[in-house]
């Protein structure tokens, strides 16, 4: 098994030359990215003090949005599970905050990770089921899933039925870190709420990343892409893919969980047929993964920014709006089946997140600085 760290010591290739052999997924590239991002996500986080209103919230959207599509992409482009039923986590998460706070009197932040926690216990159930379908039977089984959870959550009186219901506006004015925001930079209650939601959000963004660079860079992250490619043949190679995916299944359900539930503590106001929305939750989603690029991380940052630039531009058309997103689709399943971002890589070689392994042959036993040795 190869070594699933760089900076794991490397190993010795047989051979009477005693020459070393090392794998590397990162490039010079890949690290100066690495830095870039950093410093990106730092100026970010400085946004809500000279950005307005509005900026802060079209800001908030795409960290959203993208949250979502790398979850989605994780589920599909790397375990191998199109799933078209993400809708019901979001749901699940949006009810379980309003349901905490509402109901139990919790403080929204607490809410919004307890709202995880609530929709991966429902992925757990749901993968029993789920899990028995393949292929495109599993795709229909998640949207038939969801849809059941959508009538569930509407016949809840308490959260108000099939209309809905709004947060108490105490609830967020009185949120930890609220009145530090409102006293110390001079905050209005609303911009408040929105600067502090952002910043959940671009904290949520760098752990889904992260989380999942680690994953992907390591043995278990061979395992998935094995079970993607040949689930018959990973498991004759000793990979347990039913914990594999089960595994990705519910830890995607939890960051889209929390994810729903800060997205609908920021609009304040849900129902059953927003929360469960295929198009909004799911189509939008499957949209941004597949014009990016599937099965790459760098793919729905592509997709979520063309995403939210013909969103703005088009929205005012109606219908036609939704028609060409779809003919976009189409264009590039044909032209460009890896996505916006699997055609530029092919064509440049350029990986900022390279998950590929690398063998690399290194100086001898000796330390001498020569090149490789026959």
């Amino acid at each position: 098994m190869v070594a699933n760290r760089e900076a794991s010591p490397p190993t010795t290739a047989a051979g009477a030359s005693g020459s070393r052999w090392r794998v590397e997924t990162r490039t010079t590239l890949s690290t100066a990215f690495g830095i870039v991002a950093i410093a990106a996500m730092l100026l970010l986080a400085l946004t809500p003090f000279f950005a307005s209103r509005g900026v802060v919230q079209d800001l908030f959207f795409i960290l959203t949005m993208l949250v979502l599509a790398q979850n989605w992409n994780l589920l599909a482009g790397y375990a191998g599970l199109i799933s078209v039923g993400q809708q019901l986590f979001v749901g699940c998460g949006a009810y379980a905050l309003f349901s905490f706070v509402i109901l139990l009197g919790l403080d929204p932040l607490l809410a919004v990770l307890l709202s995880g926690v609530f929709a991966a216990l429902v992925s757990v159930p749901t993968a029993f089921f789920a899990f028995r379908l393949h292929g495109p039977y599993f795709a229909i089984g998640t949207w038939v899933i969801a849809e059941v959870g959508r009538l569930l959550f509407a016949q809840w009186k308490a959260l108000g039925g099939g209309t809905g219901t709004s947060l108490p506006r105490d609830a967020t004015r009185d949120m930890i870190g609220i009145g530090f925001l409102k006293e110390t930079l001079g905050l209005k209650s609303a911009a408040a709420v929105d600067a502090l939601t952002f910043w959940v959000a671009l904290i949520l963004l760098a752990a889904t990343m992260g989380t999942m660079y680690r994953l992907l860079r390591s043995r278990n992250g061979l395992g998935l892409a094995a079970v993607r490619d040949n689930e018959v043949a990973a498991r004759a190679l000793g990979v347990d893919a039913m914990r594999m995916k089960a595994t990705v299944y519910v830890v995607t359900a939890f960051l889209t969980g929390i994810t729903g539930a800060l997205t609908y503590l920021q609009k304040a106001r849900i129902s059953p047929e927003a929360a469960f929305s295929l198009t909004d939750w799911t189509a939008y989603i499957i949209f941004i993964v597949v014009i990016g690029g599937i099965g790459t991380i760098e793919g729905p940052i592509v997709g979520v920014i063309v995403f939210f630039l013909m969103q703005n531009a088009l929205s005012s058309y109606g219908s036609w709006y939704l028609l060409l997103m779809g003919a976009l689709a189409i264009v590039t399943m044909l032209f460009a089946p890896r996505g916006l971002w699997g055609l530029a890589s092919d064509r440049t070689g350029i990986e900022l997140f390279p998950v590929r392994r690398i063998l690399k042959r290194g100086p001898n036993h000796q330390g001498t600085k020569g090149g490789p040795h026959g």
